[in-house]
């Protein structure tokens, strides 16, 4: 299999949605020689912040000598930033080779082979293999199956440590096959109701659902309805509880550190991080010059990235993907620049609070231009410029019909921001040349519903 047959491969796994339950992740990890049992984890869940928080842990680890695992989600421009041992992506020839041997794992299993995973002189494209009349329901999708993937990999790469993000929720997410050595919750906010449920403790509950038994677990989280659910399963579970308050931010060694990544909100991520360090300090001690190093080190693009290109432009490029992150930029755009008010470029999904974030991000800016998001669950400019007009009277709203057009209409702009989804920045950061370009188009993986069917 080549590596455009296994990037079709996983285009084909589309087919079959989003599932929320573990049944087909345990059963393909057991068909793999469940990889899981030969590694050790730091589990991340969260409703903001997860990426973050595990780029930080993982730099500290680094940084230690250790050999680290990285598995987050969603990727921006390519499929291997999901999969990194070191920060060093997976490479393409892996990739295919496992996408491959996972697609022997599916037909031994008694499943439908991938669809897209054609035989070898066959491009599945262009041989035009014919769908499947209709999802099945026991058939591993896109992230169940690049789940058990990393796993095999990151066992194969004998990583002493695996900072492994959740991909939606917790409880029934794909991820939560594994026992950690401590379990993370960022926080807790309001995103995904339709999965995770309308209430802020309905949310903690899904969230909780990694939490094991005597496993340690550390939150961030500072909602009283949310922190109760989160207390009560850690009680449940006999699990040790660390609570981070906002104070922890700036007491020592953080004061003393300089995070490359801006935000307030950064701070509170290296916290919770800091506070997982110290409870594993028994099995995997770390001392403060490394924990500092680690941090000061730590890159995570497309999170309140700044960029100057060679124009002498300014782009500030921030996911901002709900409500809570849109007030985390709205927040550090008012602390880092002041009384600059730039060129808002804007795209969100249309399953997103986008009202409210549109409420929240439109008076920050001198002139907003809406585009759609490249993904089917866009919301249409025009939607968003009602809002922003109605938030920001003294602004010019422009429409535009692409990310392209929208940043030919503000190259005259010293400063400009991009925000709403982290599939926009991924978009950006390919058309501003930030990210080499795949030969694949590889962001679309990202959309983890299949149409027609939500699983």
């Amino acid at each position: 299999m080549t590596y455009s047959e296994a990037i079709q491969c996983l285009y084909g796994l589309r087919w079959f949605g989003a599932k929320l339950g573990l049944h087909n992740t345990f059963k393909l990890a057991e068909l793999a020689g469940n990889p899981q049992d030969r590694l050790q984890f730091i589990h991340i869940a969260g409703t903001n912040g997860k990426g973050s928080t595990a780029a930080m842990l993982e730099s500290i680890y680094r940084a230690a000598g250790l050999r680290v695992g990285l598995f987050t989600s969603p990727h921006l421009v390519a499929f291997s930033e999901r999969i990194q041992v070191n920060r060093q992506l997976i490479s393409e020839d892996d990739v295919a080779r496992l996408v491959e041997e996972m697609d022997a794992l599916l037909h031994r299993g008694g499943g439908s082979r991938v669809p897209g995973a054609a035989a070898p002189d066959r491009h599945p494209i262009a041989g035009g293999e014919a769908q499947p009349s209709a999802p099945s329901d026991d058939h591993p999708t896109f992230f169940e199956v690049v789940t058990v993937l990393a796993l095999r990999y990151f066992a194969e790469q004998k990583c002493d440590l695996v900072i492994w993000e959740t991909g939606l929720g917790g409880r029934l997410d794909a991820t939560n096959i594994v026992t950690p050595l401590v379990s993370i919750i960022t926080n807790i906010q309001y995103d995904h109701q339709k999965y995770l449920g309308e209430t802020l403790a309905s949310i903690a509950a899904e969230k909780a659902g990694i939490i094991k038994r005597g496993i340690p677990v550390v939150t961030g989280a500072d909602a009283p309805e949310a922190l109760q659910v989160i207390a009560e399963t850690a009680a449940r579970q006999n699990a040790a509880l660390t609570l981070v308050p906002a104070a922890l931010a700036h007491a020592p060694p953080l004061d003393a550190v300089r995070l490359p990544l801006l935000g307030e909100h950064q701070k509170m991520n290296a916290a919770v991080a800091l506070a997982a360090v110290r409870a594993l300090a028994g099995l995997i001690p770390v001392g403060e010059p490394v924990i500092r190093a680690g941090l000061a080190g730590v890159h995570w693009p497309g999170r309140l990235q700044l960029v100057t290109l060679p124009s002498g432009r300014r782009v500030l490029l921030d996911g901002a993907h709900n409500v809570g992150g849109a007030e985390m930029f709205a927040a550090a755009l008012r602390q880092y620049f002041g009384s600059a008010r730039p060129a808002l470029v804007l795209g969100i999904l249309r399953d997103k609070d986008w009202p409210r974030m549109c409420e929240i991000l439109a008076p920050l800016a001198g002139r907003i231009v809406l585009v759609p998001v490249h993904s089917e669950r866009t919301a249409e400019p025009h939607g968003l410029a009602e809002v922003c007009h109605r938030a920001n009277p003294a602004a010019r709203v422009v429409e535009c019909p692409s990310l392209a057009d929208a940043l030919r209409e503000t190259r005259g702009e010293p400063f400009v921001s991009i925000a709403g989804s982290l599939y926009l920045i991924g978009e950006a950061m390919e058309l501003l040349h930030l990210s080499p370009a795949t030969a694949e188009d590889e962001r679309a993986l990202n959309e983890w519903t299949a149409p027609g069917h939500v699983g």
